[in-house]
């Protein structure tokens, strides 16, 4: 008889989660901005968005855990890190002068804003910035615009648009038949709810007939990303699964805190994927790893907070 799946221990998901945060701090060099952060065809992809994404993680696992915590301290540290690495923010009022309509500038920015970490010149340029009908009309994917929403209320700037409408406009908004998921509907559906909930912090964020939906789907979902070795994608479901107002049932999560943990290596990197059913290469470099190493991070921490009976394990404050 084959035993019942076990639901991971705290200590499976902090196994995963420390290692993944050690990881990233031995590897903080790469997250610097190079030159090309401020050129006019820059890659924002290489510059921008392995920076922000390094904030924002750091601050949802210090939300999320105690002080005195290792993935706290270790979040608090490369958190000061990243600040350090804007120069205070004097690099994101570089950026706004140069492309007053940069909304990635207000979405990185946002993040360390939430932390308390703030620049004065940024946000009284770009306070002009969003008050124009440009801003209000730009043109962007429907989760994305989602997320702007949130980084302008992080900021404090006027949402240019109700939450509601725009929900409804993206994939999982919809409710779509549940066997059309795949890799590109996934990503989105996880941000979209990254975004109502603050990045795992407001799980009451996600209206019922969301959370509902989830709920029913999301387990099958995972299952289906571990049996195809997309460790990037399955950190990004636990991470809303540890989102929702009530969690899939723990047993439901199957053996993925396990498949995780066998697919770091020792240092903690985590692959974006595994060879799966079809033999791909499996890149172990920085630029392969960084993202799902920290998505594995900001999951465990999620999943921890969440098991102490709320979403915020800890204070939101100054790092």
């Amino acid at each position: 008889m084959t035993a019942p799946a076990r639901a991971p221990s705290a200590s499976d998901v902090r196994d995963v989660g420390e290692a993944a945060l050690r990881w990233t701090s031995e590897h903080r060099a790469h997250f610097r901005l190079g030159e090309d952060a401020l050129a006019l065809h820059g890659d924002v992809n290489r510059t921008w968005k392995p920076l922000g994404e390094l904030a924002q993680v750091c601050v949802s696992v210090r939300r999320a855990t105690t002080p005195g915590d290792r993935l706290h301290t270790t979040a608090s540290d490369l958190l000061r890190y990243a600040w350090r690495l804007t120069r205070d923010g004097d690099v994101f009022h570089d950026l706004l002068r140069l492309e007053p309509f940069s909304t990635y500038a207000v979405e990185v920015y946002a993040a360390f804003a939430s932390a308390g970490l703030r620049h004065t010149g940024f946000e009284d340029l770009a306070a002009t910035t969003v008050r124009t009908r440009s801003w209000r009309l730009t043109e962007q994917q429907p989760n994305r615009r989602l997320g702007l929403l949130n980084s302008e209320r992080r900021v404090g700037f006027p949402p240019h648009r109700p939450v509601a409408e725009a929900l409804r406009a993206t994939w999982l908004g919809g409710l779509p038949e549940p066997w059309t998921f795949e890799s590109a509907s996934g990503y989105t559906l996880t941000h979209v709810v990254f975004h109502l909930t603050d990045w795992g912090g407001d799980p009451a964020g996600v209206p019922a007939d969301v959370a509902a939906y989830l709920t029913a789907w999301l387990p099958a979902w995972l299952d289906s990303c571990v049996e195809d070795d997309q460790w990037d994608l399955a950190c990004e479901l636990l991470a809303v699964a540890a989102s929702l107002p009530e969690r899939p049932r723990a047993e439901t999560l199957k053996g993925a805190w396990s498949a995780l943990a066998a697919a770091q290596d020792e240092a903690g990197a985590l692959p974006e994927t595994g060879p799966g059913a079809v033999g791909r290469a499996v890149r172990r470099d920085f630029t392969a790893c960084y993202h799902s190493t920290l998505m594995a991070a900001f999951a465990a921490a999620l999943t921890l907070g969440r098991a102490h009976g709320s979403a915020h394990g800890g204070k939101g404050g100054p790092a």
